[in-house]
């Protein structure tokens, strides 16, 4: 009788977080479901989805070009001395170019964009959550998903890739300004190689994660955002859990998306 006890115990101890867990991800599914069905079914809220592209595009381009001007150049103070110490020094731009364009890129832009834009969006809808304006949409008949969830969806999924393009660019550029000068590369040499080093499968990896990446970043900073319980204090949690959950499942995604990009193009 007494292991009985005991072993009822243990499983209801953890009983609850699974109930909690399996609920979270229905109640986030059909999050995300609805703001992509919203898209294509009226009413639309475009401008409202043109304002959430300025503020998470063009607000986070600054933060992205300098953050890739310094990794390129990074790349190569840690790669150009081991190739020209076994004489390959114009494979640094191959180099360069593969990881920026296949991982770094993409992970550094969407961690980033995390970081400024989840943070931003949960605590926004959070607030709003707190302060009862969700009730009052709710009350004038505005269905919240629709009037704050999509557009935010849209925006990040639109203007992540055009961010990951632009830290691609200025990471090569960062890349060819500290090997020209400490390596003595040649323009011509590391462009040459860098170009000539991508293929279409690492175009398309390069781009198709981005969306992916956009699509978690919105959907769980919404879902937290409009999970807000406890007033003040519980939007500054939803705030930190938003930027945590959505820059690991960005890496955990990375990971099997890279995966697949693999066993597809080679």
């Amino acid at each position: 009788m007494p292991e009985n006890n005991e072993a009822s115990s243990v499983a209801s101890f953890f009983e609850e977080p699974v109930k909690r867990l399996l609920f979270s991800l229905q109640d986030y599914s059909l999050l995300a479901f609805h703001s992509v069905v919203n898209v294509i079914t009226p009413p639309t809220y475009w401008p409202d989805t043109v304002e959430q592209m300025d503020s998470i595009g063009v607000g986070s381009l600054w933060i992205v070009a300098l953050t890739a001007l310094f990794i390129g150049a990074v790349l190569v103070l840690q790669t150009g001395a081991e190739f020209e110490r076994f004489g390959e020094k114009a494979f640094t731009g191959t180099a360069v170019s593969l990881a920026l364009v296949r991982e770094l890129g993409p992970v550094i832009t969407a961690l980033l964009v995390a970081g400024r834009n989840a943070s931003g969006i949960a605590s926004e809808l959070g607030s709003m959550v707190v302060t009862e304006q969700v009730d009052a949409m709710r009350a004038l008949g505005t269905n919240p998903l629709r009037k704050l969830v999509t557009p935010r969806v849209v925006a990040t999924v639109l203007t992540l890739p055009l961010l990951v393009a632009v830290a691609d660019f200025v990471g090569l550029i960062g890349a060819f300004i500290y090997a020209y000068y400490a390596l003595g590369m040649g323009r011509v040499q590391f462009w040459t190689t860098a170009v000539h080093a991508l293929q279409f499968g690492d175009l398309v990896q390069g781009f198709i994660k981005p969306l992916v990446f956009g699509f978690i970043i919105s959907t769980v900073a919404c879902y937290k955002g409009l999970r807000v319980r406890g007033g003040t204090q519980g939007v500054g949690k939803a705030t930190t859990s938003a930027v945590v959950i959505s820059s690991v499942l960005v890496l955990v995604v990375d990971f099997f998306l890279g995966r697949i990009f693999l066993h597809i193009f080679q």
